[in-house]
């Protein structure tokens, strides 16, 4: 699924930085407490055979249930999209829009993850948004032949997600999992670069400046462990003055979303690291 926040662009970026044990077997465990579209970790289950396990939580509870749908029946839901995919392709746009609205209104009530795949593939930019009740509330984008259904993909996301524990919570509850031989991603609502410039309604709860001093602390915690720790944020005082005691590279990466296309320019961005200075480390 597309998602707010998605690492495909800065994944040559942390491909460059990964620690050298997940290259040798010294580590073989990987973490990411904020799965997000998993684009890393989807990289890490394709090109590293000596990671055996796998952790992923995210505090979206309908992120999580898609996800251990896919793995536990990815059939069903195949079936499910291949029908919502033939029944919408065949209406004009006025039908489409219509048609959206109904599955946005039957998704808010039952949260079914086939639904929340195909708002996803329908709806303005591919994005994730709810309101303050948690009702999805994203409006209709009017494409013209929408990929609703990609069973070949689907499949290969399920056969990766087979080997994972997908687990609704926040960061926190990946404690249990971190150690010496673990490798963990941190992925966080970005803390925004200006006062207008803010996208955290990913769930219902946004992620403010005191959950980012909250997650610094954890971070600084879980170093202690001798687990390999990377996490990335945009590049602001905050969070420099956040992880002051550790490596950070910035890079620049084009802002994928955004409801102004003349708006889409490239933006720092900070990677933070527990492990040296050296690519060796």
């Amino acid at each position: 699924m597309k998602w707010a926040g998605g690492k495909g662009q800065l994944l040559s970026e942390i491909e460059s930085r990964l620690p050298q044990g997940i290259r040798t077997g010294e580590i073989d465990t990987y973490i990411e407490p904020f799965v997000g579209g998993g684009a890393l970790f989807f990289h890490i289950a394709q090109q590293y055979d000596c990671i055996k396990h796998f952790y992923l939580f995210d505090i979206n509870q309908d992120l999580v249930n898609c996800y251990n749908a896919i793995k536990d029946d990815v059939e069903v839901i195949i079936r499910k999209l291949q029908r919502m995919e033939r029944q919408f392709l065949q209406l004009n746009v006025k039908e489409r829009k219509k048609r959206y609205y109904d599955i946005r209104i039957q998704f808010n009530k039952n949260r079914d993850p086939a639904k929340l795949i195909f708002l996803n593939k329908t709806c303005y930019n591919g994005l994730y948004r709810v309101n303050s009740s948690g009702g999805f509330n994203v409006p209709f984008s009017d494409y013209k032949n929408p990929r609703i259904c990609d069973t070949k993909n689907l499949r290969a996301v399920a056969e990766k997600l087979g080997g994972a524990i997908i687990t609704c919570g926040d960061f926190t509850k990946s404690r249990r999992y971190i150690g010496e031989s673990s490798f963990v991603y941190f992925d966080p609502p970005y803390h925004p670069i200006s006062a207008t410039s803010s996208f955290t309604s990913y769930s219902k709860d946004s992620f403010l400046a005191k959950d980012q001093c909250v997650l610094a602390e954890f971070y600084q915690e879980m170093s202690k462990t001798g687990a390999r720790l990377l996490l990335s944020n945009s590049a602001t005082p905050l969070i420099d003055e956040l992880y002051s005691d550790f490596k950070k590279d910035k890079v620049w990466v084009g802002r994928s979303i955004n409801c102004v296309g003349s708006k889409r320019i490239k933006i720092m961005e900070v990677l933070v690291r527990n492990y040296g200075f050296k690519q060796t480390d």
